[in-house]
């Protein structure tokens, strides 16, 4: 393999990149973009930036299997969870969340990404900040990821955002 030189080799950061976590967690939209926006050549410059940012895994949370290969072909660990929504429920979000805490506590870098930086990521990371003891009540949750990811969080990312509460045994206020 031949040793990249330059400012290519350094790839390009992802779109919508957003830090939950401060040097732990950080999420995305899916490498390359997404339908008619979608380029390869895009796509192995964004996951080339996440290697060359000591990411130590990509999380996708697209409920298919496509492009998965392009992180073994650029040699990045990867893991696929598929995340439909709230649909999955109390439990299905338990193991979501049990599953990213086994994750950062191996000392990871991760990354996690679903085809646009939408409720289902927005929700899902809300309700991590109540599944982690980060915070203790939902609207904490909903407003600290709205000010990190600079985006309203929509009805489906509350309903995710009550359903880490119940786990957690804090009364759903949203």
């Amino acid at each position: 393999m031949r040793k990249m030189k330059g400012k290519w080799a350094q790839g390009i950061k992802p779109r919508n990149f957003k830090w939950i976590l401060k040097d732990k967690m950080a999420v995305c939209e899916r490498p390359g973009g997404t339908g008619a926006n979608h380029r390869k050549v895009r796509r192995q410059e964004e996951i080339i930036w996440l290697r060359e940012n000591n990411f130590d895994q990509i999380v996708s949370l697209i409920p298919t299997t496509a492009n998965l290969h392009s992180y073994d072909e650029l040699n990045m660990p990867w893991r696929h969870l598929p995340f439909v929504g709230a649909e999955i429920g109390q439990e299905g979000i338990a193991t979501l969340h049990g599953d990213i805490e086994r994750m950062l506590g191996l000392e990871s870098r991760i990354i996690l990404h679903r085809e646009e930086l939408s409720d289902h990521v927005s929700g899902l990371m809300a309700g991590y900040f109540i599944h982690a003891g980060l915070v203790d009540e939902t609207p904490k949750a909903v407003v600290t990821i709205e000010q990190l990811l600079e985006r309203q969080l929509g009805p489906l990312g509350r309903e995710l955002v009550n359903l880490a509460a119940k786990n957690a045994g804090i009364e759903p206020t949203l």
